[in-house]
């Protein structure tokens, strides 16, 4: 068996924040956590990934908890601040975008990166989802002022596919026509060299870390040697990669990775690894152990997390899509291969040498068909999309009670993609584009031309607010989805910090009690609003405690029949503001209300002249899809 000389790879964990997220939509709760951290102490992981990316927005969304208890707590247990640390601590920064869906000023950057840091953050990997290094210029920067490690993290996409029947008129149908119909293939776009100059340009800003972030699982074994070879050669800091297992090339390129020089590897333990998360250690330490590479991680702790992270994996079973097939146990200290299992991973090694991908491949979809790791995606390969995004997807579709409207919405992806620039699917752009996908499988279902509909996001995205797209937004798609042919960029000095108000109701405190509460609003303030707003009754209530409970009086709210036309909710979401009153004369295109469908908020606008007779909804009320909103004068 053939081994190599390098020096030993160092273990990026994932599990409680990536590895959770891509496999059971960020709903880990803080007990879980908790129970979790008393096994982590001896692991020994290089770093461990534990917050930002989905999880402030997410924890207070769906778990009612603070994102800031959660940083604490695991900064306190693994003694993070200190210079005895038993792991780096990282988050996940979309750059400009930070933790939420919008570009935000310096000032907002400034105030989560520093109070980050301050609660015991040590590493923070900035990614674009343009690759726009002008939105991560501002991030490394203050991460490196502020004392902490910045990670410049490229994100991989793929060239567009040949174009579809049903959109010809799309980015590659456009190119096309440039020559006259003839069927040229464009030139190509993400080349190793795009990545390496991306990474480059990141080192050069101040970079400490550099990250080949593939969110969706998209590279290939071939070309996971090739970049990470070219990254190794051309650049002086560490290299991480970063992959998923959805469509069946994580581990074969993981193997790549570690042939070919990576740094850093990106893995879960075992019951949070494959399928959309990355691969799971274990899989990876039988790999070094054949090749002669020492890991950076102690694997005898590894396996009491992997004990103690089964329990956790059973806790999260309603938004686990394997739960009736999960991975068999399995623990490489202890337990021997079959004969012929341990074959397959020789031979895998093999073919990674002979540069053999389709033998590397089999070889490790047999090891995983073993273990009942899942099989490779079809759906999500095709799509081209990350395994989190594809998760939240089913969620939330779920929850909205439009499941029917997944495979439809996944096929409709790549179009959506094209159309906004062909940018790379990673959040915020996998949300956007993701909820736009869903907005055209509704408007196709309801006999309605594509793009009917549109979220806010899209047409921000389309407008060029996020930033400079890799390929050039059409000027006719951008003037059909934004009003104006014209590119306009984000202006960070509109930016208005929202307003911390007064709750009479509640004793005329203020709503966000302390600069990180204030931070919260304003990053996310339509979740942080309740979430807080939850906070400051739980405390007006325990301040009351004392006082004589009052009878509650529960009126009955006789509702008149509705008569006249209405406008119903094209799909299930939460009011976000009702923008006129009952009585008032509307015009067609004005605006009158606004609510948020799978984290994007939608304007609902009058399709005619007409005069409101009654508002049905208030703020922050849930309807599903087609629920009456506002009903109109006969």
């Amino acid at each position: 068996m053939a081994k190599i000389t390098r020096p030993a790879l160092k273990i990026r964990d994932l599990t409680l924040r990536d590895g959770q997220q891509s496999l059971f939509a960020t709903r880990m709760d803080q007990a879980t956590i908790d129970k979790l951290l008393p096994f982590y102490e001896d692991a020994r992981f290089y770093i461990m990934e534990v917050w930002g990316g989905a999880v402030p927005d997410s924890v207070m969304r769906y778990l009612d908890e603070s994102p800031w208890n959660r940083l604490r707590t695991v900064s306190k247990a693994m003694d993070s601040k200190s210079e005895n640390r038993k792991s780096l601590l990282s988050a996940l920064s979309r750059g400009r975008n930070l933790f939420g869906y919008v570009p935000y000023p310096n000032s907002v950057l400034e105030g989560f990166y520093k109070e980050a840091i301050e609660n015991g953050l040590n590493v923070m990997r900035i990614f674009d989802a343009l690759n726009d290094i002008d939105n991560v210029r501002e991030s490394i920067k203050l991460i490196n002022d502020l004392g902490g490690i910045a990670d410049g993290a490229v994100c991989y996409t793929v060239d567009p596919k040949p174009e579809e029947p049903e959109n010809k008129g799309g980015f590659l149908g456009k190119l096309k026509s440039m020559f006259g119909g003839k069927a040229q293939a464009p030139e190509k776009i993400f080349t190793d060299e795009y990545f390496v100059e991306k990474a480059k340009a990141m080192e050069a800003l101040g970079a400490k870390i550099i990250t080949l972030k593939d969110m969706a699982g998209l590279v290939n074994p071939s070309r996971a040697a090739s970049i990470i070879s070219a990254l190794k050669a051309q650049v002086k800091v560490p290299v991480d990669f970063h992959t998923h297992c959805t469509p069946g090339y994580g581990l074969a390129s993981s193997l790549m990775a570690i042939i070919n020089g990576v740094d850093i590897l990106d893995t879960n333990i075992w019951w949070f690894g494959g399928g959309s998360a990355a691969p799971a250690i274990e899989l990876i330490y039988i790999f070094c152990q054949r090749l002669g590479v020492e890991i950076e991680a102690n694997m005898e702790a590894v396996g009491r997390i992997r004990t103690e992270l089964l329990n956790a994996r059973k806790a999260l079973a309603d938004f686990d899509l394997n739960r009736d097939n999960m991975p068999v146990a399995f623990d490489p200290l202890n337990d021997t291969l079959p004969a012929e299992i341990a074959a397959l991973f020789d031979s895998a090694i093999e073919f990674a040498f002979a540069n053999d991908e389709e033998g590397l491949l089999d070889a490790c979809h047999k090891i995983e068909a073993y273990f009942h790791f899942p099989k490779p995606n079809e759906l999500v390969k095709n799509a081209e999309v990350p395994g989190g995004m594809y998760s939240n997807m089913v969620a939330q579709l779920k929850q909205l009670k439009s499941e029917d409207l997944l495979e439809d919405a996944m096929r409709l992806i790549p179009m959506v993609r094209r159309d906004a620039g062909l940018i790379p699917l990673v959040t915020p752009t996998s949300q956007i584009v993701g909820s736009q996908a869903v907005l055209v499988a509704l408007d196709r279902k309801n006999g309605k031309p594509d793009y009917t509909t549109t979220n806010n996001q899209f047409i921000s995205l389309v407008k060029g607010e996020y930033g400079k797209t890799p390929v050039p937004v059409d000027p006719a798609f951008r003037e059909k989805i934004t009003g104006s042919a014209e590119e306009k960029a984000y202006d960070v000095s509109s930016y208005k910090r929202p307003q911390n108000p007064t709750l009479e109701e509640m004793g005329g405190i203020a709503l966000a009690s302390n600069n990180e509460e204030m931070l919260l609003l304003e990053l996310l303030p339509s979740v942080a609003n309740g979430f807080l707003r939850k906070r400051r009754q739980e405390e007006y209530d325990a301040q009351r405690a004392t006082v004589a409970a009052e009878a509650a009086v529960v009126e009955e709210v006789v509702c008149e029949p509705i008569t006249g036309p209405t406008f119903n909710a094209p799909m299930g979401g939460r009011i976000v503001s009702v923008n006129v009153k009952e009585g008032q004369p509307v015009k067609k295109g004005d605006l009158l209300l606004v609510y948020e469908a799978m984290k994007m908020e939608n304007d609902v606008e009058a399709e005619k002249d007409d005069v409101v007779k009654r508002i049905l909804v208030k703020e922050g009320d849930v309807v599903g899809t087609d629920a009456p909103l506002i009903e109109f004068q006969d």
